[in-house]
């Protein structure tokens, strides 16, 4: 149970979502009974009718900042960075510079005190480079660094998503969650891509309620599992916020009876991490690092809703702790043999 080979699985390259779904609620989504182990297969815009009145959603609203930026090194060479800590960087530039943890693709690393060049005159000097491969930047610029960013800044994709750059579909906007609002991730909660106003209109007036709280999706996310036994792998670190008013919500819908179903593996971890031993959820702001494998007992979520997660990660870890290992695996090889398409701009599944 505890071995990483127990979580990996065979999937073929073309069932890699390259693109996002032209209408996001016309995903399809496996229909996935924990207790009698069924499947059904429906299309995404039918959530309503799997859902009951007392049913709580909880939703993640964090909001994919535009965190890639292009440049070259003093010596012509280019250079790619990827700024990590949104919270940090952007807390106050209003001085003509700003210093940020980030990530550093180049051919050769340019060395400390050397400068990597933007559009915008945006500069950025090289601070230092840490031990885990994460460089400290000073950026200067003139302005604010933030509005520079949404000019020429992109949106950071997974690695696994592979296209030409000319071919780019317009990430900017489908790379978001369509109630995004919360400024900080660098990589979307992408088990909400599947909603549409129409939807969420026609979840609320069957009388399903649908709450929001917030974790920033950090890079930490894609980083695989290199341990044998998982148990001994650190996860990452993501802020997070939960208010008073939506723990006290969805404490007194679970005094009621009422099913809380998580839509994200980030949504789950954040309510399970904040749940105390009683199942209560509590409220406050700081960073979640919990990490949920089989064996694990769930306190506060009842269902979810999720994607179909990469072999030996983390998330699809989470997804057998919820639901069981070898029912987890064969509901994706049913998955595979029905050409779901597969994570983040894949289909949906939902676990109840």
């Amino acid at each position: 149970m505890f071995e990483i080979n127990n979580y990996g699985y065979d999937l073929p390259d073309n069932l890699i979502a390259q693109t996002p779904s032209q209408k996001r609620d016309e995903s399809r989504m496996l229909v996935f009974n924990r207790q009698n182990k069924n499947i059904a297969h429906r299309l995404f815009y039918e959530l309503p009718e799997l859902l009951s009145e007392s049913d709580v959603l909880v939703v993640n609203n964090t909001k994919v900042f535009p965190a890639r930026l292009m440049g070259k090194k003093d010596t012509g060479g280019k250079a790619e960075v990827l700024i990590l800590n949104y919270s940090e960087c952007f807390s106050n530039d209003e001085q003509g510079y700003q210093t940020c943890k980030c990530l550093l693709k180049a051919s050769k690393h340019p060395p400390e005190g050397s400068l990597i060049h933007f559009d915008f005159g945006l500069k950025a000097k090289v601070v230092k480079e840490d031990n885990n491969g994460i460089f400290t930047l000073q950026f200067l610029f003139d302005g604010i660094l933030e509005d520079i960013l949404e000019q020429i800044g992109k949106i950071p994709l997974p690695p696994y998503i592979r296209r030409n750059e000319e071919n780019l579909f317009n990430d900017q906007q489908s790379y978001q969650t369509i109630y995004a609002s919360e400024k900080g991730a660098i990589a979307a909660p992408t088990a909400g891509f599947h909603f549409t106003d129409a939807l969420i209109n026609k979840l609320k007036n069957k009388g399903v309620n649908i709450i929001e709280i917030t974790l920033h999706v950090g890079y930490g996310t894609f980083i695989p599992v290199r341990e044998n036994d998982i148990r001994n792998h650190k996860i990452h670190s993501e802020e997070y916020i939960i208010s008073k008013k939506v723990s006290e919500y969805i404490n007194n819908a679970k005094e009621k009876g009422s099913r809380i179903i998580a839509v994200g593996t980030t949504t789950v971890r954040t309510l399970e991490y904040m749940a105390d031993e009683n199942g209560y959820l509590k409220h406050g702001k700081g960073t979640c690092d919990i990490f949920i494998y089989p064996s694990y007992k769930f306190k506060i979520v009842d269902a979810m809703i999720t994607n179909f997660h990469l072999p030996k990660s983390t998330l699809l870890m989470l997804v057998s702790a919820f639901a069981g290992r070898e029912t987890i695996l064969y509901a994706y090889s049913e998955a595979i043999k029905q050409n779901y398409r597969f994570f983040s701009y894949g289909d949906a599944m939902l676990i109840f």
